[in-house]
């Protein structure tokens, strides 16, 4: 696959105009873990209420992180896409979040017009 076009990553089951066969799993994971500072910030805002944005920001990256784990992983299956993504995530213990990113790494086919349409 060119790094110029990124693996295409959606949480659909049908990516339209396209055929594929499905490879397998695949999936990337990444913990974060929240630094004192932003402890000291959360501990504010249970008192006053609100976003925790270094929280926030926190979770984002670790998405993203996720979800480039995935397209690298997908890559070594020799994938085109990764279909059905879907995100999951947790606390491992009192200052780590963990997410994984999930979905089914496909390989795209020419349709056999001779065949029935499949996925």
């Amino acid at each position: 696959m060119n790094m110029a076009t990124p693996i295409l990553v959606t949480t659909t089951e049908q990516i339209p105009g396209k055929h594929y066969q499905v490879i397998g799993e695949v999936f990337g994971l990444t913990t974060q873990s929240k630094n004192v500072l932003r402890n000291m910030g959360a501990a504010l805002k249970n008192v006053v209420g609100g976003e925790i944005r270094d929280y926030t920001k926190m979770l984002d990256e670790a998405r993203n992180i996720a979800v480039d784990r995935l397209r690298q992983n997908a890559e070594k299956l020799g994938a085109d896409a990764v279909v059905m993504m879907r995100f999951d995530s947790g606390s491992i213990g009192t200052d780590m979040q963990s997410v994984a990113a999930y979905g089914t790494a496909v390989k795209f086919v020419e349709a056999d017009p001779a065949q029935p349409q499949q996925l």
